[in-house]
């Protein structure tokens, strides 16, 4: 399953579930985002060729991030760029999540272990603006 959270036609997040499966290649992110997520199945015996990637210089404004949950179950919340909250959906062991805009926070639901990938270095303090997330009483769950 693929689900893709818009707020005002800006998609803020794309979560590739752990059943996701079809025939065939597949691109999820389009050529806004720096980072392309893609699904590829192959078959016992196939051979990707060894390549190497030209260096093309790209410009990358914003840290789009990809989390992919190793183990246990989280909430993510979901935030417009200016700081509101959106709406908020279920993770879970093999789930991965393209951060593509806005603002996000998670809540560990059991003992998690997540793996992250975004562009680097963290640029330390200047990287992020922390503030308050919604409350228990105020989360809405779409899945």
């Amino acid at each position: 399953m693929i689900k893709k959270i818009c707020f005002e036609n800006k998609q803020l997040a794309l979560v590739i579930k752990n059943n996701y499966s079809k025939e065939g290649t597949e691109f999820f992110t389009n050529n806004d985002i720096s980072l392309q997520i893609g699904y590829m199945p192959h078959k016992k015996g196939d051979i990707v060729p060894a390549h190497v990637h030209n260096p093309i210089k790209r410009t990358i404004t914003g840290t789009p991030e990809v989390l992919i949950i190793k183990k246990g179950k989280m909430r993510l919340d979901l935030y417009t760029d200016d700081r509101k909250y959106v709406e908020s959906t279920i993770l879970e062991q093999g789930d991965i999540v393209l951060l593509s805009s806005g603002g996000h926070g998670l809540k560990c639901l059991e003992d998690c272990e997540m793996i992250e990938v975004k562009q680097g270095p963290y640029a330390g303090v200047g990287d992020k603006i922390r503030y308050m997330g919604v409350s228990d009483d105020e989360v809405i769950i779409h899945d």
